[in-house]
């Protein structure tokens, strides 16, 4: 109940159909953060596309200019060498065969998962348990490389995938309600490029239908999207 009535609150002030400038959406956001833990900030935008089909898919990666402020652990798939650069990077936990049956029997104790690409016949099997969680290890979004130093690096700084829902949605945390508004408005800012540049070939119409910021307890935001791309 309490939480309803600070959801309440919380809306008062917002025009849920107005679609607001970037700085002025964020400011919302955060003076509405007022849960007692620190909420991350959360985008979620509309796409005119259809990811059933392949023309139509956006995914990618960005590098967020001041990370997510979440702790991220991260698997790497490696051997050798490998397993010992992935390490030295920083990767919480690193294998092979023994990794692959533990993640098979529902034990997967990480965010991101990458993997050098000899490991990919071992990895592919791994496809139905990583997947619907949109971890499998992909080049297109660097998480299949053999450059695993750089990878974890790049993960564990602030690096987010993104990968376009069935409905056409898309969804990522982008920062903490602790960030500064300056923090927040750059990554927001330097995420909803990266979904642009994304563009599938596909996609025809109006791109990005809409975009909305809110925090993890608080009430969703309309944005201007040409705010959002400047």
């Amino acid at each position: 109940m309490a939480k309803n009535k600070r959801y309440k609150a919380n809306l008062n002030g917002i025009d849920r159909i107005k679609n607001y400038a970037i700085n002025d959406a964020v400011a919302l956001v955060k003076e509405r953060a007022n849960a007692k833990f620190d909420e991350t900030v959360d985008i979620a935008m509309n796409l005119g596309v259809d990811p059933r089909h392949a023309d139509q898919m956006v995914r990618g990666v960005i590098n967020l200019p001041n990370g997510t402020g979440k702790s991220i652990r991260v698997a790497v798939f490696a051997r050798d060498a490998k397993a010992d650069e992935a390490k030295a990077a920083g990767a919480d936990i690193v294998g092979a065969e023994e990794l692959a049956e533990q993640v098979l029997a529902g034990k997967i104790d990480f965010d991101r998962c990458i993997a050098t690409p000899d490991m990919m016949p071992i990895v592919g099997r791994l496809g139905r348990v990583l997947g619907p969680r949109n971890m499998m290890p992909n080049p297109k979004v660097g998480t299949v490389t053999p450059d695993v130093g750089a990878a974890v690096k790049a993960a564990k700084g602030g690096a987010v995938e993104f990968r376009v829902e069935k409905a056409g949605i898309l969804h990522a945390g982008v920062g903490k309600s602790s960030f500064t508004q300056e923090a927040l408005l750059e990554n927001i800012k330097a995420f909803v490029n990266a979904v642009s540049r994304a563009k599938p070939s596909g996609a025809k119409g109006v791109y990005i239908k809409r975009i909305s910021i809110s925090s993890t307890m608080g009430p969703s935001v309309h944005v201007d999207t040409s705010s959002a791309l400047s």
